[in-house]
């Protein structure tokens, strides 16, 4: 299952009623909608998103309650600050094998036995990794949190790794590999292009998944190193939402998850990215597509790494550039009917080095090189005379306005919770971000936009139909 981040919540705001994106001033009456009193004091910053509590049980391990009581579910996440960007050298997909390999039976619940008992009780159970965090969940009626607790601090002290069921799950990792990379001419031309920007061996410029010769390369020792450095109380997070009180989750986690031994963590230690990019243009070509896409990505800061004062800057930015319709490109590609589709994005939360990223699918007929010189102008004009008051109005809200969808589900709060936490931010960021980014002012967008679109290393990539004339590289 993909992470879900904070991010999430943004894309989804264009989703929402026009009443929680736009003020009245702006020509509407008075809306069908409104948000709550409460969701506009949290959109505003005002009040905490979650009213999350945290603490840290003796061993190290982190717990938060995000405590809510709209309907008799609860949701159990435990996050490892440990994902791909942990890889070793030469084992690119050691994470995520891993991750498998953690659903293989614990000391006292047989293989396969945890998503049987919660497949039984109703519930949910699943794992992701990212690069940035490993985590396992369920999601069940509000009784049974003492159930999925007992189980997975079982699989967090004590998960068996059988040794003789390696190869059969390291084929299983091939094929899916095979499905979702290898036959898909997209994820392909993507996982080249990352790879371009960063190097092939940049832990940002491997695939999460891993690289195939290196997937077979993984040994048991590998998970077990992998396990033993990485998993350990003081190296995560267990994130308990729902309708849960805050007395029962303590007893609880004391009771289950405070005899899981502590025991030193290897830091993370991310290089820094190259002063350059790796390749400055990926061109492929494949018969298996049949309309183009550009990308375009430069590197740039997060909130844990470079000019951390920019990260919200740039989230404004990518908005403000690519955010559905008002943007800038959207005006100037999709709307003039240079492309069907046109968007930027920007992931502050990311550990280390991260990306700032525009794409878009020319409209059929439309040449490569002439969408590719309309985003060329789009940047320039943006560059030289910067955003608008009312570009700045506009991103800020809508952005907030996604936080709205992260309130009414079970899921999201978790997931926004826990992988912000594991990656090393603070509970306040994401509690009061709507604050942050509201904060954020017209110099302070110019200055990030010219730092990362006009100076950082960037990689310009197409995917085009085979017989597609790839654009020539402009100076």
């Amino acid at each position: 299952m993909p992470d879900v981040t904070r991010r999430t919540a943004i894309a989804s705001a264009a989703a929402l009623p026009v009443a929680l994106s736009l003020s009245p001033t702006e020509g509407l009456a008075t809306p069908a909608v409104q948000p709550s009193p409460e969701d506009k004091a949290k959109l505003a910053g005002d009040r905490p998103l979650f009213g999350a509590t945290s603490w840290t049980l003796p061993n190290g391990l982190r717990v938060v309650l995000a405590e809510t009581r709209r309907v008799p579910v609860v949701g159990h996440y435990l996050f490892y600050a440990a994902g791909s960007g942990e890889d070793p050298a030469g084992r690119s997909g050691a994470a995520h094998f891993l991750e498998h390999m953690m659903f293989k039976g614990s000391r006292n619940v047989p293989p396969g036995q945890l998503s049987l008992v919660v497949a039984r009780e109703g519930g949910q159970d699943n794992a992701f990794t990212s690069r940035d965090v490993t985590a396992y969940h369920q999601t069940v009626e509000a009784s049974r949190l003492p159930l999925v607790m007992r189980m997975e601090a079982d699989r967090f002290a004590h998960p068996l790794l059988p040794p003789d069921t390696l190869e059969a799950e390291r084929q299983v990792i091939l094929e899916e590999r095979r499905q979702r990379t290898d036959s898909n001419p997209r994820a392909r031309f993507w996982e080249a292009f990352e790879a371009g920007l960063w190097g092939p061996q940049h832990w940002r410029g491997r695939p999460i998944i891993g690289w195939e010769e290196e997937i077979r390369a993984i040994t048991l020792q590998d998970l077990r190193d992998f396990y033993d450095y990485r998993y350990a109380p003081g190296n995560a997070v267990l994130v308990v939402t729902g309708d849960a009180r805050e007395a029962e989750v303590r007893r609880l986690a004391e009771e289950l998850y405070g005899g899981v031994p502590s025991r030193p963590v290897a830091t993370r230690d991310r290089a820094a990215p190259a002063p350059q990019a790796a390749e400055a243009r990926v061109i492929r070509h494949d018969a298996a597509v049949r309309e183009a896409s550009f990308l375009r990505a430069a590197m740039a800061p997060s909130l844990t790494f470079g000019d951390r004062n920019q990260a919200w800057a740039l989230e404004v930015l990518a908005h403000l550039l690519g955010g559905g319709q008002g943007s800038r490109l959207h005006k100037a590609l999709v709307e003039t009917g240079l492309a069907v589709a046109a968007n930027a994005s920007y992931d502050g939360e990311s550990v280390g080095a991260t990306a700032f990223t525009l794409s878009a699918t020319p409209r059929p007929g439309v040449e490569p090189a002439r969408l590719e010189a309309a985003v060329d102008e789009v940047v320039a004009r943006l560059l030289q005379d910067g955003p608008s008051e009312a570009e700045l109005a506009r991103s800020t809200r809508q952005i907030t306005a996604g936080a709205v969808l992260a309130l009414d589900g079970i899921g999201a709060a978790p997931r926004m919770l826990g992988s912000a936490l594991a990656s090393g931010l603070p509970l306040e960021l994401v509690e009061f971000w709507p604050r942050h980014l509201r904060a954020v002012t017209l110099p302070q967008v110019t200055e990030a936009a010219r730092a990362v679109l006009a100076e950082a290393p960037a990689t310009t990539g197409w995917l085009l139909p085979e017989g597609t004339p790839a654009p020539e590289r402009r100076t």
